[in-house]
């Protein structure tokens, strides 16, 4: 826990977490005037998901003042009213009631991780308002009209994602003989974890573990010990935030070396930095690197992400998935307020049905299952310290491949 504790100290370096909102408003410029359009949300400030909340901080705090320099909202201003929800959905679910009902805001952003986003769907629904949301892991409970979900990761996300894991492994052959599962019991980390399961079964995977922890473990080592004795082809691991860091140091305590881990939703940083996770596989919709980088604003965003996330004491600089979906949330609802020259939260969520928008993850659609659109997720790997995408090929930087035993 030494080198976890350390680490988390440098994500959380600058935030003052005793503080239960900020409002985040960028410097007036002559662009816009009124009063100011108030967007309301909460992210995990505090608390076990807190270094991937903060990438999302400071990524809406990149996204206003951009905003700002432009035109706002309509003309007007924008003001980022965010509370911290502290890692806990049952708090969310009364913070997005305060927002909506004493703070008064216009418009309201989801939190960060599948718990909270239902909360706070919960408390849209009840009001009607429009709710953008970027990280629900589990598309089958979005049954809200006006939920718009911008994490592009498709309906059936359980099924798809897997194949697309599994189809990469294969193409690059290495199809594993057995599969050891190792899953927290977070709801959308259980979701896929079973999704998997079930992908592996089908494909003639041989199950050699299936094992299931209680979200916020801090133990790994009887984990770990399992694993070892697993000895699998392939290791999924069904894990969020820090858990794949502590996993992987009780994992080097018995000088055990995982084949092929997986790490589902992983702190993108800590991860990446680990001397212990070279080769690590994980998901994504955006790395900082050609070609999600072609674009002049994808460049910028990039720049400006790097200098922030070095300020705020963040150790891994590169703008990785969790900061493009963060954005690509705003540009989402900017696109529609822009679109319909409005703040009316029923013609928003009509507007975002019927069209596209374009966003850094993609040309994104709300016209599916659950709103949802296409499953654009990728594969990515741990390289010389740094993500890389390495599947499907086109989405990889020049040279690169993935790296395999």
């Amino acid at each position: 826990m030494g080198t976890i504790s350390r680490k988390l100290g440098l994500q959380l370096t600058g935030l003052v977490c005793a503080v239960s909102a900020a409002l985040v408003t960028a410097a007036a410029v002559a662009a816009t005037s009124g009063a100011p359009v108030r967007v309301g949300g909460t992210l995990a400030l505090t608390g076990p998901l807190a270094p991937t909340g903060l990438i999302h901080k400071i990524v809406g705090e990149i996204y206003v003042e951009q905003a700002n320099k432009r035109d706002g909202f309509l003309g007007r201003p924008v003001e980022w009213v965010l509370l911290d929800d502290q890692s806990k959905a049952d708090l969310a679910r009364s913070l997005y009631e305060k927002l909506v009902t004493v703070d008064r805001v216009d418009l309201l952003l989801g939190p960060y991780a599948t718990g909270g986003i239902l909360s706070a769907m919960a408390v849209a629904e009840r009001h009607g308002k429009l709710l953008i949301h970027n990280t629900l892991g589990i598309p089958k409970l979005a049954k809200y009209e006006r939920q718009i979900p911008v994490y592009s990761i498709g309906a059936v996300p359980e099924q798809t994602l897997p194949a697309t894991l599994f189809d990469a492994l294969a193409a690059n052959g290495k199809t594993p003989k057995t599969v050891a599962f190792v899953t927290s019991k977070f709801p959308s980390v259980h979701f896929m974890s079973v999704g998997a399961r079930e992908t592996a079964k089908k494909r003639g995977i041989n199950e050699a573990l299936w094992l299931e922890f209680e979200f916020g473990t801090r133990d790994f080592g009887p984990i770990a010990a399992r694993i070892r004795e697993a000895n699998a082809d392939f290791l999924w691991v069904g894990s969020i935030g820090l858990e794949g860091n502590q996993l992987l140091e009780a994992l080097k305590k018995l000088d055990y070396a995982p084949k092929n881990p997986f790490f589902l939703y992983p702190s993108p940083g800590p991860l990446a930095q680990s001397p212990d996770a070279a080769n690590a596989l994980s998901m994504t919709l955006f790395e900082d690197h050609a070609p999600f980088t072609n674009t002049p604003q994808a460049t910028e965003f990039a720049r400006l992400y790097r200098e922030r996330a070095g300020k705020a004491g963040i150790t891994y600089l590169d703008a990785d998935m969790q900061a493009a979906v963060a954005y690509a949330a705003w540009q989402t609802l900017e696109a529609a307020v822009t679109a319909t020259r409005s703040l009316d939260d029923a013609k928003l969520a009509q507007w975002l049905r019927a069209n596209r928008v374009d966003t850094l993850i993609g040309k994104l659609r709300f016209d599916g299952a659950g709103n949802y659109g296409d499953d654009l997720q990728k594969i990515k790997q741990v390289q010389a310290g740094r993500w890389i995408t390495v599947w499907p090929r086109e989405f990889a930087p020049p040279g690169a491949r993935m790296n395999l035993q």
